[in-house]
């Protein structure tokens, strides 16, 4: 190929501008070599070229990759001058190299260059060395994937916190603060809206006997089942408490009477079907409710919870394990 044969690409680089380019790259630190197209060997190897490959100085003059480099890189090399011949607008490769017994992230720019005395085209490669900037990269991914969990951990933390002061401890609902602020709201927007919403009162049948058998923390076994049990059956908007001691109740957010008692039917069976293991004994349990309903059993907070603790009282009276609804008020026409 001669120079008026060369693709416009191909530029021809005189002896003044090579020397300044090749200066100018190594004071950059960037690894570059010259290849004879024909034999494969290099010509040309600067300081960082010879650092970077961690070879004596001259070593590389006259060397063909596979007497540099092991027989997989030697192919991987060569590839890779294949393909920047056929592209004469130059190639950026990356490569991993086993260099001085050490693996090292190399981006390297092959492109064919020509003299311009005519001669035959050679293929300059010039190598930056990656290998610490990835080491970075890779440790900062690292430092912010810690960073990240770390603060979700401290999230679920604070929400764990936040948590504890709105739940029990032992079987996991509401305390009666949270109870109460989200039974006036549900009044004032029922109130507001003209729509219904359930209180259903709750208790654990025989519980005292229970407490006799198996004592305080067997007792508290099956408070924290009736727990997972109201908290599965129960919506997110819905408000599943306990009161203290032995009294629970459940805020159904939008439903009436009849939803809710279809709702806590589901409860009463899933609790007698239930068995609570405790120091290799099984303790079954049920449980009563009463269910009231804002405004049809009761117009006031108070009243609604009187109504739905006396439907409570009337299923314990009639032997537990059973749903009561309390009685709709009927309010004569003026």
């Amino acid at each position: 190929m001669t120079m008026s044969e060369l693709p416009p690409s191909v530029s021809p680089v005189g002896p003044v501008v090579h020397e300044a380019l090749g200066h100018a790259l190594a004071q950059l630190g960037l690894a570059v070599m010259v290849k004879d197209l024909a034999s494969g060997r290099y010509e040309q190897c600067n300081e960082a070229a010879e650092r970077l490959l961690g070879l004596p100085a001259g070593s590389a003059l006259g060397a063909a990759d596979p007497e540099l480099f092991d027989a997989a890189q030697a192919v991987a090399l060569r590839a890779a001058d294949l393909q920047a011949q056929g592209a004469f607008q130059g190639v950026r490769a990356e490569h991993r190299l086993e260099l001085a017994g050490e693996r090292r992230e190399l981006v390297a720019w092959r492109q064919v260059v020509n003299d311009v005395d005519g001669g035959a085209p050679k293929l300059l490669s010039v190598w930056q060395d990656q290998t610490e900037v990835r080491k970075r990269d890779a440790q900062l991914q690292t430092a912010l994937a810690q960073i990240e969990q770390q603060q979700k951990a401290m999230e679920a933390l604070r929400r764990d916190m936040e948590d504890n002061q709105v739940r029990d401890g032992v079987s996991g609902l509401y305390h009666r603060a949270h109870f109460e602020e989200q039974l006036r709201r549900e009044a004032d927007l029922s109130s507001r809206e003209q729509r219904e919403f359930a209180l259903v009162a709750v208790a654990i049948d025989n519980l005292d006997e229970i407490r006799r058998v198996h004592g305080l923390e067997g007792c508290e076994r099956v408070i924290e089942a009736l727990g997972r049990l109201l908290r599965a059956n129960t919506r997110a908007m819905d408000s599943p408490c306990r009161l203290g001691g032995e009294r629970f109740v459940v805020l159904f957010s939008g439903v009436g009477l009849a939803t809710s008692h279809s709702r806590m039917e589901h409860l009463r069976r899933a609790c007698a079907q239930h068995i609570v293991s405790f120091n290799g004994q099984q303790i079954p349990f049920t449980v009563s409710m009463g269910v009231a309903s804002f405004p049809h059993t009761a117009g006031a907070i108070d009243d609604l919870m009187r109504s739905a603790d006396r439907a409570l009282a009337s299923a314990r009276e009639k032997g537990g394990n059973r749903i009561v609804l309390a009685s709709i008020q009927f309010v004569p026409a003026s």
